[in-house]
């Protein structure tokens, strides 16, 4: 396998070819935001995963197979910079959960609730509400019928630990049981995990650290 995930501002796109669909990770921004660029290898349809900003790069990575949808996966200005301009050229439907539309720049056409899929073409994603690091996040989940499941987390969960609470003990209790119980619980330890900021893990990798993480309460 050719994909690391990789990626630097500025830098190329990392592709992942997996049977029925395709993952083009991009780091844009000066916080180094993650893009996610899925599209259905069957019917060529496409759905971007934070429009966080650079549009113009965003769009070049969409290029002239188009979009369908862009998903949100958490109301933090950073991951949706781009977001109105890439509606705008590309007349793409919005998705997120609808705790966190609200700051969004555009209307929320396609409001998502825990459980609910999210069709790519012929491929499908599973929304996992994950409450903490905002009230609305999500992660959107790929069960590949090949192989392992790929987990899109947002700011929910990185290598090393689940995302910022601001050191809000009840809000930290919260994302952590959330993710403990709706990911960990749920995926096996071959899941990879693509973040919102920085490079990718597995369950795996992170699973022994769960307690670590819950005594240090971060």
């Amino acid at each position: 396998m050719s994909y690391t995930g990789d990626v630097a501002p500025g830098g190329p796109a990392d592709v992942r070819e997996l049977p029925e669909l395709s993952i083009a990770k991009l780091s844009v921004g000066p916080m180094d935001n993650n893009a996610y660029l899925l599209r259905c290898r069957r019917t060529g349809e496409g759905l971007l995963i934070d429009a966080a900003d650079e549009p113009d790069r965003l769009l070049g990575l969409v290029g002239p197979g188009g979009i369908a949808a862009v998903a949100t996966t958490h109301q933090h200005g950073d991951h949706w910079r781009a977001l109105a301009e890439v509606v705008e050229r590309t007349g793409a439907r919005t998705i997120a959960h609808p705790l966190d539309a609200g700051p969004l720049p555009v209307p929320v056409t396609d409001p998502v609730e825990h459980g609910d899929r999210v069709p790519v073409g012929a491929a499908e994603l599973e929304v996992v509400h994950l409450r903490g690091h905002t009230p609305g996040s999500i992660a959107l989940v790929y069960r590949d019928p090949a192989g392992a499941a790929h987990l899109f987390t947002g700011d929910s969960l990185f290598p090393g630990g689940v995302g910022n609470t601001r050191g809000d003990a009840e809000r930290f209790a919260s994302l952590l049981d959330d993710v403990t119980e709706r990911i960990f619980g749920a995926f096996g330890d071959d899941a990879w995990v693509y973040p919102g900021h920085g490079r990718d893990t597995t369950l795996r990798a992170e699973r022994p650290h769960l307690g670590e993480w819950r005594e240090r309460g971060w």
